[in-house]
C-alpha cells in the first residue's frame, strides 16, 4: 500500500464507498453511485412497484430520497463529515414504474462550514423531474471513519 497522499478524485471515490457501505436507506431503494469527483455526485434508481403511489406515479417521498442522497455524497466528497441543515424540492413531473432516475449533485458554494448543492432529477429520456437544492453544514470528523465523527453536532 503507497502512502502517498489521494488525489481529490481518490479521496471523493473513498469517501463515496465508505458512506455507501454504511447507507443501508440508498442500499434499500436499489441505489446505485454512477460518477463521483469533489463537491459533485450522480446516482440512479430505477422506481419499482412498492414506490408507486395511488395516482400511479412514483411517490415523492422516493424522488425526494433520491435527490438527497445525491446531495449526501456531494457534500462529502472531502472526507468532512457533512449533514443537511436544510432542503427543498420541486416535483416538474411524475417518475413512472420502470423509470430509471438519476440525480445529478453539483456543488454551487462552499464556504467556511456550509455548502449549497443543486441536484437535478431526470428520467432516461432525459426529463427533468424535479430539482432540488440542499443546504449542508460541516460537523467535526471524517467520512471514512465514523467513529471520528460528532454525528450529535449539528446545527
Amino acid at each position: 500500500m503507497s502512502d502517498s497522499p489521494l488525489t481529490p478524485q481518490q479521496l471523493a471515490e473513498a469517501c463515496a464507498e465508505a458512506m455507501f457501505s454504511r447507507d443501508h436507506a440508498s442500499q434499500g431503494l436499489g441505489m446505485r453511485i454512477t460518477r463521483m469527483a469533489p463537491g459533485f455526485a450522480e446516482l440512479t434508481m430505477t422506481v419499482r412497484q412498492d414506490m408507486v403511489q395511488g395516482h400511479g406515479n412514483c411517490h415523492g417521498g422516493f424522488l425526494f430520497a433520491l435527490a438527497d442522497s445525491a446531495f449526501a455524497f456531494a457534500c462529502n466528497s472531502y472526507d468532512e463529515a457533512t449533514v443537511a441543515s436544510g432542503c427543498s424540492i420541486d416535483y416538474l413531473g411524475p417518475g413512472q414504474l420502470g423509470d430509471e432516475l438519476t440525480a445529478t449533485a453539483e456543488e454551487r458554494s462552499r464556504r467556511g462550514r456550509t455548502g449549497i448543492y443543486d441536484i437535478t432529477l431526470r428520467n432516461q429520456h432525459g426529463d427533468t423531474v424535479a430539482l432540488f437544492r440542499g443546504h449542508s453544514y460541516k460537523i467535526r470528523g471524517s467520512v471514512r471513519r465514523l467513529e471520528d465523527t460528532a454525528a450529535g453536532d449539528n446545527p
